[in-house]
């Protein structure tokens, strides 16, 4: 799966920072632009893995595609 990733280098330190715009809060950075990109990279993984729900009694849940 592709993503959009925005990579901006630190004037100050030379590192980079990058994010992925369609998933909030979903940052990295790296001391060079391919760290950053490796590093994003595992970001958004860790990101999109699911997680076991706790689910009230009765409440149900389920998958749907949009």
């Amino acid at each position: 799966m592709k993503w959009r990733v925005i990579l901006e280098e630190d004037p100050e330190t030379g590192e980079w920072a990058v994010w992925c715009p369609e998933l909030p809060g979903c940052t990295s950075v790296g001391e060079t632009e391919e760290e950053a990109l490796e590093n994003i990279k595992e970001a958004i993984q860790l990101y999109l893995q699911q997680e076991e729900i706790e689910l009230a009694p009765g409440a149900i849940a389920r998958e749907i595609i949009v």
